[in-house]
């Protein structure tokens, strides 16, 4: 046990309380649990290739280093920020010479894969079909995305999560034991640690040693940590937040189903998240603007003028004013009126208009600018729909020739598209009238 007094320094508590078996690792349970796919893996003692999918600090090379002691296999591991096909090579070396010299077979992990390309994961193909190595992956990106199908298609993946407030305090309960089984944290301090830590076992431990190095120093009377004490140890960190990544796009999705869901307490959640982790807000206005088009629609057309002024706003305001529009066109959203039917509408359209031949546009529409037009029947017959009673051509066809009315635009009984719909009616009926 390391205490305050030792003059050896003390080793890095990320590497010092690393699991040295499947049993000490807090989180994962979902994986790890008996029963659970791998519990199951390291039960049987048969390796196979695997991709680990999840956040920083949440045990993806640790639970690699422990597959190779598992299945009783050597470890080789690179760094895809680092290495290159020099080190794929050396690696691919390494593991013949195990098989060959040793009699041992191999795990290759490769931290990071998704930062290698195509042609570096292709190198690795040949030899995980041979069974040369058995290949682990670790990644915080979508492997959908990030690795090649075929390498993809050989390997399992498992996601991993971040760490709850529950097992970080487990963490935290072991880290004191083993550097600062003398020290007091008071309930504030440890919520302040956690909630800093955001899932993130290794940013938890940093802080940890942080504070050990703080009352190590000569001179130091702290015997319990307490919120003040955290309040000057700790910087700001931002939450996990990758703007090109994953997690960008799962929370503006959550984000917008949160006001189509008419939550707008969780529509400004996710708003004010991704304004904390650094999204542009011009973007969050764009979406917002999306938001009001897709989801309200005619059910309320005050949302989407609602959404450009808080676009314009932000724009003469900028941080953090501006952003108080955008909370409030998010809150305006989520309460108002729903309706996709303009939407659903428009995709209908775009895609007939895609796959249909180019039908003309009948006579009695066409424009007829000039004296020729005129004598070519352009405009002929056309009804003037404000000279019409009720201000609509009874009757009267826009389509082009030999086209069925589609119907695409169908108003949901919500908002103003109730009223819509009645007008819609009344003109059918007319039209109905028409005919007979």
């Amino acid at each position: 046990m390391s205490n305050l007094f030792d003059t050896k320094p003390p080793p890095p508590l990320a590497e010092a309380l690393r699991p040295s078996s499947i049993a000490e690792v807090i989180g994962q349970s979902h994986l790890l649990a008996p029963g659970k796919p791998l519990q199951l893996a390291f039960a049987s003692g048969k390796p196979h290739s695997m991709i680990l999918w999840g956040p920083p600090g949440v045990g993806k090379t640790t639970l690699a280093r422990l597959s190779a002691k598992a299945f009783d296999r050597e470890f080789i591991a690179i760094s895809a920020v680092l290495a290159g096909v020099k080190e794929i090579r050396e690696a691919i070396e390494q593991a013949q010479q195990n098989n060959n010299q040793y009699g041992k077979q191999t795990i290759l992990f490769v931290d990071e894969i998704h930062r290698f390309n195509k042609s570096q994961q292709d190198a690795l193909l040949p030899h995980v079909e041979s069974g040369l190595f058995t290949f682990i992956g670790a990644t915080t990106e979508n492997p959908s995305f990030e690795v090649n199908s075929a390498l993809l298609s050989r390997a399992q993946v498992y996601v991993l999560k971040s760490l709850s407030a529950e097992e970080l305090g487990v963490l935290i309960q072991r880290a004191r034991a083993y550097a600062m089984p003398n020290v007091e944290f008071d309930s504030a301090a440890i919520d302040s640690i956690i909630a800093n830590a955001d899932g993130d076992a290794r940013r938890l431990l940093n802080v940890l040693e942080q504070i050990r190095n703080a009352i190590s120093i000569p001179g130091s009377t702290t015997a319990v940590v307490d919120q003040a004490f955290i309040e000057n140890a700790l910087t700001s960190n931002g939450r996990r937040f990758d703007k090109g990544g994953d997690q960008f796009y799962d929370q503006i999705s959550a984000l917008h189903k949160s006001v189509r869901g008419s939550n707008p307490d969780a529509a400004l959640y996710w708003l004010c998240r991704m304004l904390d982790g650094g999204a542009d807000p011009r973007y969050l206005a764009r979406r917002i603007i999306r938001m009001a088009w897709e989801d309200i629609g005619l059910a309320d057309p005050r949302a989407i003028q609602l959404a450009n002024d808080a676009a314009e706003t932000y724009e003469r305001l900028g941080s953090p004013e501006g952003e108080l529009a955008l909370g409030q066109a998010a809150v305006y959203l989520a309460v108002a009126a729903k309706s996709n039917a303009s939407y659903v509408a428009y995709n209908k359209a775009r895609a007939f208009a895609a796959a249909d031949q180019s039908r003309g546009v009948p006579n009695h529409l066409r424009n007829a600018p000039t004296k020729l037009m005129q004598e070519l029947g352009h405009g002929k017959a056309y009804r003037y729909a404000h000279d019409e009673p009720y201000g609509y051509a009874a009757g009267e066809s826009y389509l082009p020739e030999g086209m069925a009315e589609p119907h695409w635009y169908q108003p949901v009984e919500r908002g103003l598209e109730t009223q819509i719909a009645e007008r819609m009616a009344f003109l059918r009926s007319l039209d109905e009238a028409e005919k007979k």
